[in-house]
C-alpha cells in the first residue's frame, strides 16, 4: 500500500533528524511508529479486557484467571521485558 503525507516543514526534518540518527530510511522510521501506535493500541485493548474481567461478578474467580494469564503472558515472551510490570499496574493496565 502506497500513503501519501504531507508533513509540516519542522515535523520532516525532526523525522528525518530521528531516522538518520537510528540509522533508518525515513520511511522505514515512519514504518516503525505507526506500527508502534497500532501495537500500543492492541496491548491497551487487551488490558482493558483483561480488568473488565477482573471486575465481573466472580470477582475472586476472575482475580485468580486474570493473574494467570498475565503471568502467562510474560512467562511465553522470548524478550525478557514483561508486558504487565507489576510497578505499572494501575497507570498502563
Amino acid at each position: 500500500m502506497t500513503l501519501t503525507l504531507h508533513l509540516s516543514p519542522d515535523l520532516e526534518q525532526y523525522l528525518a533528524q530521528e531516522a538518520q540518527q537510528s540509522g533508518l530510511t525515513l520511511e522505514a522510521l515512519a514504518l516503525q511508529l505507526l506500527s508502534d501506535v497500532v501495537l500500543k493500541q492492541r496491548k491497551t485493548e487487551a488490558a482493558n479486557l483483561l480488568q473488565s474481567w477482573l471486575g465481573s461478578e466472580e470477582k475472586a474467580e476472575q482475580q485468580e484467571t486474570g493473574k494467570y494469564l498475565i503471568q502467562a503472558l510474560d512467562e511465553d515472551r522470548l524478550s525478557d521485558r514483561t508486558l504487565f510490570p507489576p510497578e505499572l499496574k494501575g497507570i498502563t493496565w
